[in-house]
C-alpha cells in the first residue's frame, strides 16, 4: 500500500500498453482544456466563463483521482481561482459520479465477511456522496443509531501508481520550460502528493488517525470528531458515526440556518493553528466537504465537526516550536530573528550568512506587515516568497508542503465565507494567550526573547502588544483576562518561572545603579490591563456568558 516513485517506474515501463494510451489521453485532454482557455480565457461574458468552468470540471472528472484531487485544493482558493469558477471546482469535493452500488455492495461484502443486509437494519441503494477516492452511504445500525460508510471505489490503486509515475515523468520533462522557481523540484512535490494519497486509501489508518484526533480534542466542545466503528471497518471500507451538520461552502448556507460564519470561521483557524503549533498532528485537507457547521457556540467559537482523516500529517517538536517564535517575531517585525527561524527551519542553507538577507527580509515583508496585524494573510507571506525565490537563496523544504497546502487550505476556506479575512489576525491572539501562560518550557523561552532584549532588558511595547492582542475582537475580551492571569501568576510563583523571575529583577539594574521605570511602566500596564472593573466584569462573563455590558 506504500507509495515507492521507482518501483512504481520500473512496473510501468514494462507495460507500455498501459502507460502509452494514458499518456495520450491525459495530454490530449490537457491540450484541449488550455486551446480553449487560450481563445475564450480573457472573455467577460458570463456564460463563456461559465462553459470554461464546466469543461474544466468535466477534464478533471474524466481524467481521475490524481487530477480531482487537483481540483479540489484549487476550489478552496477565491483568491487565485475565478468566483463562478469556484462555483463548479466545489463539485469535485464530493459531488462526483459514484462508482456502480453493485461493485459497492462487493467490496463492502469482500472486506467485512458478510453483505450488507446482514450488518445494517437499513442500507440505501445508492450513495450519499460520492468523492475522488470513495462515496459515502448513510445506513442505519441498530435502533436510531445512523453512520456513515465510506468504500473505496475500484482498482484504485492501480490507477494511483499508473498516474502518479506518469504525472511525474511530464513534469520532469516540461518543468525546464515552466516560470516556476518554488525552491524544490516538481518531482519532489509530486512524490509528497503520492506518498499522501496512498495513506488516503488505507482506511485503517483512517480509522487510526481519526480516533488520534479524537483524542486531541476530546475536551473541546467546540470541535467534534466522528466515531470510528472499528468492528464494520476495514482497508477498503470505514464506517462512523454519522455527523448531521451544514458544509461551509457559502456564507448564504450558514445564514438559512442561522448560523454565524464569524465564530466558525475562528473555530476552524483556532483548530488549526493548535493541530500546527500545539499538537504536532494536522488535518492536511480542510476544505468545505470535510468540514460541517453544527448548531451552537461556546464563548466566540462555533461549533464545527471535522471528517475524512485519510491526509494527515505531523510537524517536529522543534519545526513546531520554531514555528511558534516565527509567528511571534514576524508580527514584532523582528526580522533578524526570522531569518535564523528560516534557516533553522531548512528555508536558507545552515551556512548562509544572514547579514544579507534580512534587510530583504525588512524590506519585503515589513512594507506588507504595515502597522496592523489585521491587514496581513498568508497568502500575501506566499506571494511574497515567490518573488524572493527568484533572487535570493530561498527554498522551501519537502516536508513543509503539506503544512503549507493545510494553512493555504483553511485561509482559502475562511476567504470564501469571509473575504476580508486575515489570518494572523486570529492566530496571533492564540499564540499571545500561550506565551503569556508560559504552559512549557519551550513556551517560556519564547517568551523570555520576546519580551527582553540581548541587554536583558525589558521591552514594554512587546509586553504591551501581547496583552493588547489578546483580547482584539473578542465578543467576551474582559472573560479573557481571567485565565491569563491566573497563568501568569502560577508561572512568576512556579519553580519553572525562576528564569522570569530573575530577569525581571535584573531589569532593576542598569548601568550598575538601581533603577524602577521599567518595573514602574509594567507595573501601570498591568493594572490597565487587569483592572478590578475589568476582572470583575470577567468573572460575571465566565459565569453567565450572554452578559457582555459594562458592569
Amino acid at each position: 500500500m506504500r507509495y515507492d516513485p521507482n518501483i512504481d517506474l520500473f512496473w510501468l515501463i514494462l507495460k507500455p500498453w498501459i502507460w502509452i494510451p494514458r499518456i495520450f489521453q491525459i495530454i490530449t485532454s490537457l491540450v484541449l482544456f488550455l486551446s480553449k482557455l487560450f481563445l475564450q480565457g480573457a472573455s467577460e461574458n458570463k456564460e463563456v466563463q461559465k462553459k470554461l468552468a464546466k469543461n474544466l470540471l468535466t477534464t478533471l472528472i474524466e481524467l481521475g483521482p490524481c487530477f480531482i484531487k487537483v481540483g479540489q485544493s484549487l476550489s478552496t482558493r477565491p483568491d487565485l481561482v475565478r468566483r463562478d469558477w469556484l462555483e463548479e471546482l466545489t463539485n469535485l469535493q464530493d459531488n462526483l459520479p459514484p462508482f456502480k452500488h453493485e461493485q459497492a455492495l462487493q467490496i463492502l461484502e469482500e472486506d467485512l465477511g458478510a453483505p450488507a443486509e446482514q450488518i445494517f437494519e437499513e442500507f440505501p441503494n445508492s450513495p450519499i456522496a460520492a468523492a475522488s477516492l470513495g462515496q459515502v452511504y448513510k445506513a442505519r445500525l441498530q435502533g436510531n443509531y445512523w453512520v456513515a460508510v465510506k468504500i473505496q471505489r475500484p482498482d484504485l490503486r492501480f490507477i494511483l501508481r499508473r498516474d502518479l509515475v506518469i504525472i511525474k515523468v511530464i513534469s520532469i520533462i516540461t518543468s525546464p520550460i515552466l516560470p516556476l522557481n518554488l525552491g524544490f523540484s516538481l518531482g519532489e512535490i509530486i512524490d509528497e502528493f503520492g506518498r499522501s494519497l496512498f495513506e488516503e486509501i488505507d482506511y485503517e489508518k483512517e480509522a487510526d488517525n481519526a480516533e488520534r484526533f479524537s483524542e486531541l480534542f476530546a475536551d473541546n466542545p467546540a470541535v467534534t470528531i466522528p466515531r470510528v466503528e472499528r468492528m464494520i471497518s476495514s482497508r477498503r471500507v470505514i464506517t462512523t458515526s454519522w455527523i448531521e451538520g451544514t458544509k461551509l461552502r457559502e456564507n448564504k448556507d450558514l445564514l438559512e440556518k442561522n448560523l454565524d460564519s464569524s465564530s466558525l470561521i475562528r473555530t476552524g483557524v483556532i483548530s488549526g493553528i493548535q493541530q500546527l503549533l500545539e499538537f504536532g498532528y494536522f488535518h492536511a485537507d480542510p476544505h468545505p466537504g470535510n468540514m460541517f457547521a453544527l448548531e451552537g457556540k461556546t464563548g466566540d467559537l462555533g461549533h464545527l465537526a471535522y471528517v475524512d482523516f485519510g491526509m494527515m500529517d505531523s510537524i517536529s517538536d522543534e519545526d513546531r516550536l520554531i514555528l511558534t517564535g516565527a509567528v511571534v517575531h514576524l508580527i514584532n517585525k523582528d526580522f533578524e530573528n526570522l531569518a535564523r527561524d528560516f534557516r533553522n527551519l531548512g528555508f536558507l542553507n545552515k551556512k548562509k550568512d544572514l547579514t544579507n538577507i534580512v534587510p530583504v527580509l525588512e524590506e519585503v515583508l515589513g512594507g506588507t506587515l504595515g502597522d496592523k496585524v489585521e491587514t496581513f494573510n498568508f497568502k500575501e507571506i506566499t506571494d511574497k516568497f515567490s518573488e524572493l525565490m527568484f533572487d535570493y537563496p530561498f527554498r522551501v523544504p519537502a516536508r513543509f508542503a503539506l503544512i503549507i497546502r493545510a494553512v493555504v487550505s483553511q485561509e482559502g476556506l475562511a476567504l470564501r465565507l469571509d473575504p476580508e479575512f486575515k489570518i494572523i489576525a486570529v492566530a496571533y491572539p492564540y499564540v499571545a494567550k500561550r506565551l503569556l501562560a508560559g504552559d512549557t518550557k519551550e513556551m517560556l523561552n519564547i517568551l523570555l526573547d520576546v519580551i527582553f532584549d540581548l541587554d536583558g532588558r525589558l521591552r514594554i511595547d512587546r509586553v504591551e502588544n501581547l496583552l493588547k492582542v489578546l483580547t482584539k475582537d473578542s465578543e467576551n475580551a474582559s472573560s479573557e483576562l481571567i485565565p491569563v492571569a491566573g497563568a501568569g501568576i502560577k508561572l512568576i510563583l512556579s519553580q519553572q518561572g525562576k528564569s522570569l523571575r530573575r530577569n525581571l529583577l535584573m531589569t532593576l539594574i542598569k548601568d550598575d545603579r538601581l533603577s524602577t521605570q521599567d518595573m514602574k511602566n509594567l507595573l501601570k500596564l498591568l493594572g490597565r490591563t487587569f483592572g478590578p472593573s475589568k476582572i470583575a466584569k470577567g468573572i460575571v462573563q465566565r459565569i453567565n456568558p450572554l452578559v457582555t455590558g459594562k458592569i
